[in-house]
């Protein structure tokens, strides 16, 4: 956990980061572990708490764009 906590106040990240470190956070979402290390699936989650978008396999290089894209294409809060 110290790790997430100084790599979110590096970043200045506006929520907090989980360390799921018994795999069970990845086994509920269905994310395949492989000798105990789950494998990089982002998950983005709509403002109604219902999956939008999931980017399995994840690749560094242009994935934050991409997720950014995707949640401004959001619909707006109650809408």
């Amino acid at each position: 956990m110290e790790s997430h906590r100084a790599f979110a106040a590096d970043n200045a990240l506006p929520f907090p980061l989980v360390a799921d470190t018994d795999g069970a956070v990845a086994a509920k979402f269905g994310v395949p572990a492989a000798d105990g290390s789950a494998d990089r699936v982002t998950f983005l989650i709509g403002r109604d708490g219902v999956i939008s978008q999931v980017w399995p396999k994840v690749s560094v290089e242009g994935h934050a764009a991409a997720v950014l894209a995707a949640v401004r294409a959001l619909p707006p809060a109650g809408g």
